[in-house]
């Protein structure tokens, strides 16, 4: 174990994982052991053998906490699960662990937060009640439960909780900003339309101060984009589109865009057709591309490592991509069309191109307006991406540019691609999904029309999981109109692409 950790430490997970081995072989039952050796494993991409192992070892931390009535450490193992995205495993282990402490606020937050993951509405404030109820003054408990409640359509319950909860004079940075935010968001649902910016833009004014946000680097993407526009020409983006590939390294389907276009509803349609599996939102093209930088020791940008690449080189990129989405997923990828649904790969989109010249492209596109809209409106984990969108003006620039990337990119791209409308899917259902599956060269399967009745109890990672839980509505088409004085101050960040895209015509179904 002392090894093993020690190897964490110099951030060699070979050689962690070789000790671990070794101690659970001679400690099968000891619970610190397994969840190192779990959490070490998800590190390195094996997930499903890593869950095995986290599981074990919460469950041999329950029969501890019978024993001890203390169920803390198992509350951790149920905090790993979740960052791992085992949200059933960690609802079942934290069900057990609320029956052996019932009057442990953390249980039931946690329990809340397992059970909203997977769309459990119902429960999720069952469980959100019953831990602002242990713990009355907690604003952070009251803003989650509040956000349960909006969920769940309790919206007049919702807001004058958080209206309640932003009288407080002692809240810190991070509670005004969410409570803001829900409350916006409460607001716009009721209709009260006039009062929904004031709060938007009171969460944009304390933006800079949370110190999630202060950590990025603002500039990262911006940069990027500005460099692969330069970089990505047709020569680079065409060099292997005439290759041919070996059959066990085919090129998976891409499913990119801007956030909120619409991505999460066009996997869940695509993933209920028994042909298609679903990579939601993980690593494996931007592991790819960090792999692409240790062959070429760091040196140079993306493009350069690119252009100086040889072909034994593409052939290891698309092994290693594979490697990594078979540990991740194990057999349930075999036989299946791999969907690698990552949104904002959109900015890796050069680099895509060029390793899998043979793979199909669906990109997402949504009216501008309700984009930016949704996205301002939204609470999102900061990053170097959504550390753009706190803002309403730069909610819109961060937009512009992204897309405009995509005008630069698209007209050189060698991979078979269509562009799809979020209205489309909303209003003409079955004839715009009929060109994708004919894209994809998958029969149409009237199955995915019910695809929301898949969702319950599903961990989906998009922000949006809650709204795909529910058969398709067009409330969300046309909604910046409720808004449109604000758009003076961002028209000329979205016009480009409202014309470029054909969003000058207002749908009449709207």
């Amino acid at each position: 174990m002392q090894l093993g950790q020690a190897a964490i430490q110099n951030k060699n997970l070979p050689e962690a994982i070789a000790w671990f081995t070794k101690a659970a072989a001679e400690n099968p039952k000891d619970p610190q052991v397994l969840a190192c050796f779990g959490q070490s494993l998800c590190w390195q991409g094996r997930h499903e053998e890593g869950i095995v192992h986290l599981r074990q070892s919460g469950q041999l931390l329950l029969k501890k906490a019978r024993k001890l009535r203390d169920t803390n450490l198992a509350l951790d193992l149920v905090d790993q699960l979740q960052y791992w995205n085992d949200y059933s495993g960690a609802l079942e282990l934290c069900k057990q662990a609320v029956q052996i402490n019932p009057n442990l606020v953390r249980g039931y937050q946690l329990l809340a937060l397992t059970h909203s993951r997977l769309n459990q509405k119902k429960s999720a404030l069952a469980a959100g009640r019953k831990a602002l109820q242990l713990a009355p003054d907690s604003t952070v408990l009251a803003i989650l439960l509040a956000s349960l409640e909006s969920a769940e359509g309790l919206m007049a319950e919702a807001k004058r909780r958080l209206e309640k909860v932003l009288q407080k004079t002692t809240l810190t940075p991070e509670e005004k900003f969410r409570a803001h935010k829900e409350l916006a968001r409460s607001l716009d649902k009721l209709g009260e339309f006039d009062q929904v910016f004031t709060h938007l833009q009171a969460s944009a004014d304390i933006s800079p101060h949370l110190s999630a946000v202060s950590n990025q680097d603002a500039n990262l993407v911006p940069q990027m984009l500005a460099t692969h526009k330069t970089e990505f020409d047709r020569d680079l983006l065409g060099r292997w589109s005439t290759a041919t590939f070996p059959p066990n390294q085919p090129a998976p389907v891409f499913l990119l865009g801007f956030m909120r276009t619409g991505t999460t509803l066009t996997q869940e349609v695509l993933g209920a057709h028994p042909g298609v599996f679903v990579a939601d939102e993980t690593d494996l093209v931007i592991a790819t591309v960090k792999e692409l930088a240790r062959l070429s020791t760091h040196q140079g940008s993306v493009a350069e490592q690119l252009r100086k690449l040889d072909w034994v080189g593409v052939l290891h990129l698309r092994d290693f991509y594979w490697t990594q989405a078979r540990a991740l997923y194990g057999n349930k990828i075999e036989s299946r069309l791999l969907l690698d649904k990552t949104t904002m790969n959109t900015l890796d989109l050069g680099f895509i191109n060029c390793i899998f010249p043979d793979a199909k492209l669906v990109f997402l596109l949504r009216d501008p307006r309700d984009v930016c809209l949704s996205c301002f409106m939204q609470t999102m984990i900061p990053t170097p991406l959504t550390v753009h969108l706190l803002t309403w003006q730069n909610t819109a620039r961060f937009y512009a540019q992204v897309m405009d990337w995509w005008m630069t990119v698209k007209p050189k791209l060698t991979l078979d691609f269509i562009e799809f409308r979020y209205e489309d899917a909303v209003f003409e259902f079955e004839p715009a999904f009929r060109k994708v599956f004919a894209l994809l060269n998958l029969d149409w399967n009237p199955a995915v029309a019910d695809f929301h009745k898949q969702v319950a109890g599903k961990y989906i990672a998009s922000p949006s999981f809650n709204q795909v839980a529910q058969p398709l509505y067009s409330s969300s088409v046309g909604r910046w109109r409720h808004y449109a004085d604000e758009y003076v101050a961002i028209s000329h960040w979205l016009q480009p692409f409202i014309s470029e895209f054909g969003y000058d015509q207002p749908f009449d179904q709207a």
